[in-house]
């Protein structure tokens, strides 16, 4: 997990001198190669804090200009993409847990399989943004083996915004490990063919996941 300790000190690091003053509202930070330079890391795990900062409503990223801070505490809400830490909260519970309960039962060898190699493959992934990528796979291919195509086709579409939720809830919450505990029973529950073990299964990591959330936000 060192990448991912790295990734939290940057973060940390910059947050504190965005709270702090230390660069004000209306200020540049370093460049990419500046800041792998002053801490010492390679300039994805930079990336990977940057996202963070944008994430929590602290900084803009403009292509070709650089990174911009454009408040000195955390927003009200996260940006994630096309939608909002907010929109994810409201509609998951909504499609995922019918999503869950519906694989329990329609769930094909093939579909469990892969279930089974996702939750095992993060278990033991190290690398911080591979995880990430996992992780929505995994929502992604519980939404498939529902075997409706709207929800399969709503959590693909909201797949990116999961995926930058994860990734800031991890470094900042600290969530991976709980995550891992939580998809391996929503997976048992699945295997198992209970539909409401699993839909209670998700419906009590998107809790967690909510919680979380709050955490950030209402600090």
């Amino acid at each position: 997990m060192a990448r991912l300790s790295a990734a939290e000190a940057v973060f940390n690091a910059i947050r504190t001198d965005i709270e702090s003053g230390t660069v004000a509202v209306g200020g540049k930070l370093s460049s990419e190669a500046m800041l792998s330079q002053q801490y010492g890391v390679s300039r994805s795990v930079i990336r990977e804090a940057l996202r963070s900062c944008t994430a929590l409503g602290l900084t803009v990223t403009k292509t070709g200009k650089g990174t911009f801070v454009v408040a000195n505490k955390v927003a009200s809400d996260l940006t994630l993409g096309h939608y909002s830490a907010r929109d994810l909260t409201e509609a998951r519970p909504h499609i995922e847990v019918p999503a869950a309960g519906l694989a329990a039962q329609r769930r094909t060898d093939q579909e469990l399989e892969t279930l089974r190699h996702i939750v095992a493959a993060m278990t033991t992934e190290t690398d911080p943004e591979s995880w990430v990528a996992l992780d929505s796979s995994f929502h992604a291919a519980i939404a498939r083996a529902s075997g409706n195509k709207v929800f399969a086709s709503v959590v693909a579409d909201i797949r990116g915004a999961l995926a930058f939720q994860s990734e800031t809830l991890n470094m900042v919450a600290d969530r991976q490990n709980a995550s891992d505990t939580e998809h391996q029973q929503i997976l048992a529950a699945i295997e198992a063919g209970s539909a409401e073990a699993a839909s209670l299964a998700m419906a009590e990591h998107l809790r967690a996941v909510g919680v979380a959330l709050d955490s950030i936000l209402n600090k």
